[in-house]
């Protein structure tokens, strides 16, 4: 996996997905850096970065049937996801998404692609406090689908609503697993090994002291 959490972070970087500066994220807290996925918006980028999501999904022995992408972000991940099982894996794979707001013309309904069915791997970008996993997790059940894991880009290694991380959370709440690709201390050592970048570290280890968990 090391290798796998190298070049996402160098992916990350030479694209602007991973930047710096002041940024209020969904679950209200304000952040020195911030990892916006939508800015791999290149077909190269965007093959290399399902192609470590494969890897990563492959390298868990996660047993699963399709992929969930919820909106927004997570809607062309699990679509490239789903190409890369395809093509790398040689797995053929349906995927679904939802929508913001539930659609009353057409074919009505609040999801679209494949109907949610069986053991779903929802596929999103990254994990802070854990608010996206489980608006996503009520979605799967209504339909009487199984969420049995999650895979990100980054887990954020933050707090949820108690002492612990959210990925530990996500566990013990609905029975999933959490799949990331590098975490925010694999992002740390990462920049530490880079002098040019050093000037980022201090406020992201004084984050990481506020909101990591312990």
């Amino acid at each position: 996996m090391r290798d796998l959490r190298d070049q996402l972070i160098d992916l990350t970087l030479a694209s602007g997905v991973l930047c710096f500066g002041r940024f209020t994220l969904k679950s209200g807290r304000t952040s020195p850096y911030f990892f916006d996925l939508s800015r791999c918006a290149t077909g190269c980028d965007l093959v290399r970065l399902a192609g470590l999501y494969a890897r990563a999904l492959v390298a868990a022995d996660i047993g699963f049937d399709m992929l969930f992408g919820p909106a927004y972000k997570g809607i062309p991940l699990a679509a490239a996801l789903a190409m890369a099982l395809a093509t790398e894996q040689r797995r053929d794979v349906p995927f679904c998404f939802n929508r913001k707001e539930a659609k009353d013309h057409g074919e009505g309904g609040v999801t679209f692609g494949a109907p949610l069915r069986g053991r779903v791997v929802i596929v999103d970008d990254v994990l802070s406090a854990g608010t996206s996993i489980n608006a996503s997790v009520e979605i799967i059940r209504e339909t009487s689908a199984e969420p049995v894991a999650c895979v990100v880009a980054l887990d954020r290694r933050e707090r949820g609503a108690g002492d612990r991380c959210a990925a530990e959370e996500v566990r013990e709440r609905h029975g999933i697993t959490v799949v990331s690709i590098a975490t925010l201390d694999d992002v740390i050592a990462h920049l530490a090994s880079e002098p040019a970048r050093a000037a980022n570290l201090d406020a992201m280890r004084a984050y990481r002291a506020v909101y990591g968990a312990s």
